[in-house]
């Protein structure tokens, strides 16, 4: 045996596996204190932050039933069929997708695969990426301003309203949200190390945004490439090498998949919803692109996509929208604080090198807060309070980015005079929000206004005064900020949330939920039927579809509908045909069986046609129509009213419970 041999540890004996036990605690004591210049309490401090921020997202969940039915339905269909998986298709037997593309689906289907179908497993997949965002915020902040402000972040972002009531539905933008949180943490890492890697990833993370709810995504882009080819740390030629390979990576992740649907025969796939022409394109440019803006949406709710002399279908539109009482509550209650922090940032870091990272992240949020928000507030086809959530990362990110900038200047007048001005806007703006609403008492909204001022006037005097004082100071400020948006959340929580236009906060003063303009769920009582993992579909013991089900929000079949539709339905494609997506996926989540959506989400696409649905009736591949659903965009001519016309004329109805079908099988004489 030679020295170096003779020098190797025993792994036998009780010294070696002691130095690995001492080795491994260290280990684990690094990981749960974090890197060496944060401070000692940061790490439990986040962890704390991010177990309550679970358990209050968890809290109450299944009270909002199958949420929004529409996509919890085509869920469905993809937990038990993988063509209707890729496709984001509505039923199991691909007759139509849904209206956006399908990678939000693709979460929420090999959820409801792994546990079963209930709503557990339909809206936990957000509650996981609502606390990934918020993880993923404070990591993007904490890089270039330090623990203490991204935990601010992080904790703005958690009782944002808008942000806990989506993180708790099953729409699609509780993954968006997060996709562009990790483009932004990619994007600042690329500058950071001047990497055409890192903005590969950031494509990447990019086009699978796209692939969530299409265009929308591409309003964060402008401001992310500007930044990196400002600031990243590399010359002329490595940022425009990162730069293409930015986009690169966003085309092939997205191109892919539309590839795939473009190129696969229509006749050999499900119709593309939401478009007139059975084209993708159409889809991505029309109804969910460009008629978003003008409001020029062919196969909207409203006639020909009309939103009314200045959007006032969908809320007036101008440069004030995100502050209204439709909007106000959702998103806005730190968003004046933000933009003077912004500006306040920008300035103060005028002058830094080309290279200066803390610029970079005032680029990369605010260029994503003002383009997000102008295109919100001036667009003139459909909005939805909900789609703010967009928003909340950005706002989040620029108070604790600011909050910080402005604290370590405190010495000087700017600094305290920045922190006092936050402090100050926030409070005036809380007790107007709170002062649109009765839910709270008086002494909330009074309580915030004059803690508010209190902490601006510390704050503008931090500069004398006493050690002691400061934490006051700090306390109060963070107090104004967060109480009203923690109490809009907390209301959020405790009430169940339903269909397709949902909202955040109590009753407004105006009597609409969470600052007007949208409609909440039924009682709780009211929730469609739910069903253990594992399990045949719960059959309701009894009462009709229940109001609301329809063009915005599923009903609930009588267990009479139920076992009618369950008979021998292993005869027939679907089991019944209906006008809307909302109509079918009722029947469809409550019997575990595929329900044909005529017309898509509004019944105005033209899918399928008469002779279409004549041949498939022919074929005896659908047992029952159910008449009704489907929105005002459906006119005596359009498919769907030919189809149902065509129906009433030949074949018998039937009641079952309370409803009226008409059975496929029997023809008129």
């Amino acid at each position: 045996m030679n020295s170096a041999t003779a020098q190797l540890p025993n792994p036998d004996s009780g010294a070696w596996l002691h130095r690995r036990l001492i080795d491994g605690r260290a280990a684990v004591a690094r990981g749960w204190r974090g890197p060496a210049s944060d401070p000692v309490w940061a790490r439990p401090a986040l962890v704390a932050l991010l177990l309550l921020t679970a358990v209050a997202y968890l809290c109450n969940l299944t009270a909002n039933g199958y949420a929004n039915s529409f996509y919890s339905a085509a869920a469905q269909a993809g937990s038990v069929n993988w063509e209707a998986f890729l496709f984001g298709s509505s039923d199991a037997a691909n007759s139509i997708t849904v209206d956006k593309p399908p990678a939000s689906l693709w979460v929420m289907a090999l959820s409801v695969r792994a546990f079963g179908l209930s709503s557990f497993s339909l809206l936990m997949p957000q509650v996981v990426m609502g606390v990934a965002t918020v993880a993923v915020l404070y990591a993007t902040v904490r890089r270039s301003f330090g623990a203490v402000a991204g935990l601010i972040a992080a904790a703005v972002l958690a009782v944002t309203p808008v942000a806990v009531l989506m993180f708790r539905f099953n729409n699609p933008d509780a993954l968006l949200v997060l996709l562009m949180t990790l483009a932004a943490w990619a994007t600042l890492r690329a500058i950071e190390r001047g990497s055409a890697r890192w903005m590969a990833v950031t494509g990447v993370f990019i086009g699978l945004g796209f692939l969530t709810k299409t265009l929308q995504v591409m309003l964060v882009v402008p401001f992310l490439g500007l930044a990196f080819l400002i600031a990243a740390r590399t010359g002329v030629r490595g940022r425009i090498k990162g730069a293409l390979a930015g986009v690169g990576a966003m085309v092939v992740t997205a191109g892919c998949w539309v590839a795939v649907v473009e190129l696969v025969p229509a006749s050999s796939r499900p119709y593309v919803g939401g478009s007139q022409d059975n084209s993708f394109w159409n889809l991505t440019f029309g109804y969910n692109g460009f008629g978003r803006l003008t409001g020029n949406e062919t196969g909207s709710v409203m006639p020909g996509g009309d939103a009314g002399p200045g959007g006032a279908m969908w809320g007036q539109t101008g440069l004030w929208r995100m502050f209204s009482t439709q909007v106000g509550g959702q998103i806005s209650w730190l968003m004046p604080s933000a933009l003077i922090l912004l500006v306040a940032g920008i300035a103060l870091r005028g002058r830094r090198p080309r290279t200066d990272l803390r610029r970079a992240a005032y680029l990369v949020w605010g260029g994503w807060l003002v383009v997000t928000a102008l295109t919100f507030s001036l667009m003139a086809g459909i909005f939805h309070e909900y789609y703010t959530v967009a928003l909340a990362p950005a706002v989040a990110a620029l108070v604790g980015m600011g909050a910080q900038e402005a604290w370590e200047r405190r010495g000087g007048l700017v600094g305290s005079a920045v922190l006092a001005s936050a402090a100050g806007a926030a409070a005036v703006w809380s007790f107007v929000l709170l002062s649109r609403t009765t839910a709270y008492a008086e002494w909330l909204r009074f309580g915030v206004l004059v803690a508010g001022a209190v902490a601006a006037l510390l704050l503008l005097a931090v500069r004398s005064l006493d050690r002691r004082f400061v934490p006051v100071a700090v306390g109060l400020a963070v107090i104004t900020g967060l109480a009203g948006p923690t109490a809009y959340s907390v209301s959020t929580i405790r009430s169940p949330h339903t269909g397709s236009i949902v909202t955040a906060g109590p009753v407004t003063r105006g009597g609409f939920p969470g600052g007007g303009g949208g409609f909440t769920g039924p009682p709780a009582g009211a929730m469609p039927p739910q069903r253990p993992a594992g399990t045949m579909p719960q059959r309701p013991a009894g009462g009709g579809m229940p109001r609301g089900g329809g063009l915005l929000e599923a009903g609930t079949p009588t267990s009479a509908v139920v076992t009618a539709l369950h008979t021998d339905s292993s005869r027939f494609t679907w089991v019944a045909a209906t006008v809307g997506s909302q109509s079918a996926a009722g029947l469809q989540l409550a019997t575990g069986d595929p329900v044909m959506a005529i017309g898509g989400f509004s019944g105005s696409d033209p899918s399928p046609t008469l002779a279409q649905f004549q041949a498939d009736v022919a074929a005896g591949r659908i047992h029952y129509f159910l008449p009704g659903g489907g929105g005002p965009g459906q006119g005596a001519a359009s498919t769907a009213s030919r189809i149902s016309a065509w129906v009433q004329a030949h074949y018998r109805a039937v009641t079952i419970g309370n409803q009226t079908f008409y059975d496929l099988t029997q023809p008129k004489p």
